[in-house]
């Protein structure tokens, strides 16, 4: 097969071009596929359903299963058209490292197993990995893509937020089991069986199956609780300032973007341009001050007034050629 088809097909399956109708049919396709994978799984596990429709529901999961398949080998043969992972070999390894391609393995690979292990365990309840499916619209999503990014810019802070979580939670359980197992050795027996505790309490949670009984347990377990409140605060403004900054970046990917397809304006057009924009906004002041002078006693709403000015500054513009 010749590169520009290797090229093409590499085009079709890694971008999104609203313009290109082959590329929005792959975005539709698979994101449909993918509904409606999740969707029959989700329902066959009803006896109804399994009962009625069960020839259907293995039908959708086989043609899902193949089409994804065919998708990702798709994606292997033509990923050496990019510059990165042009090594036939090497470049498709790194390529099969990425991230949605990791997906992309993950939407078949528990299938095969099962298949082809039937007898093991371990994959014998592979099925729930279906749901992992719905991963795969990562990369048919742009918002999907920009949380992925925002995750991605802050996942320095979020682990060392997460550390921290690690640290509390573990020093909360071991106070509470020595705390604690003396009066209930049922519900505090080890200091693992008591981070279930400590987890339902710094996530504010609370349960309410396992809670202290000894008068340091519930000053411990109050105070827990409110530093529980302030500490999962603090991976929501971490995200929250991600989004921020992911949107002040696209703001300034279009402007740099408009920018390179416009016009490049000589000298001589940027100054008449400036000068044209100095006078359109003299003349502008002068025709919302006088809209005031002339109805701000009659007419209350800012609104109108400066309705009324646009218009005379369109009457002027029209009538003395300023344009």
């Amino acid at each position: 097969m010749s590169p520009s088809l290797k090229s093409r097909v590499y085009q079709i399956l890694e971008s999104s071009d609203p313009n290109d109708i082959f590329s929005q049919f792959d975005d539709w396709f698979v994101s449909g596929l993918v509904i409606l994978d999740v969707t029959t799984f989700i329902l066959g596990t009803s006896d109804y359903i399994t009962a009625h429709f069960h020839l259907f529901v293995e039908e959708v999961q086989y043609f899902s299963v193949t089409s994804f398949t065919i998708l990702y080998f798709l994606q292997l043969w033509s990923c050496t058209a990019d510059p990165r992972y042009a090594d036939p070999v090497w470049g498709r390894l790194r390529y099969a490292m990425t991230p949605l391609a990791i997906i992309d393995l993950i939407a078949i690979l528990p299938f095969y197993l099962r298949w082809l292990f039937p007898h093991m365990l371990l994959f014998k309840n592979s099925n729930i990995f279906r749901v992992l499916r719905l991963l795969k619209l990562i990369r048919y999503s742009e918002a999907l893509q920009s949380i992925v990014r925002v995750i991605n810019s802050k996942r320095q802070q979020l682990i060392m937020t997460l550390f921290t979580v690690a640290i509390l939670l573990i020093f909360a359980s071991s106070v509470m089991f020595f705390a604690e197992s003396q009066e209930q050795p049922e519900a505090f027996p080890s200091i693992p069986a008591a981070m279930w505790w400590g987890v339902v309490t710094l996530t504010t949670v609370g349960y309410g199956d396992i809670y202290p009984v000894t008068a340091i347990g519930k000053l411990f377990g109050a105070l827990l609780a409110f530093i529980g409140i302030g500490l999962f605060a603090l991976p929501a403004g971490i995200v929250a300032a991600g989004f921020s900054e992911e949107i002040q970046r696209k703001n300034r990917q279009t402007i740099e973007e408009f920018a390179a397809i416009s016009t490049p304006w000589t000298p001589e057009e940027k100054e008449a341009i400036a000068s044209h924009l100095e006078r359109s906004s003299e003349l502008m002041q002068l025709c919302l001050e006088t809209a005031k002078n002339k109805f701000s006693n009659s007419v209350e709403s800012e609104e109108t007034i400066r309705d009324l000015a646009i218009v005379l500054y369109r009457n002027a513009t029209d009538r003395f050629h300023l344009h």
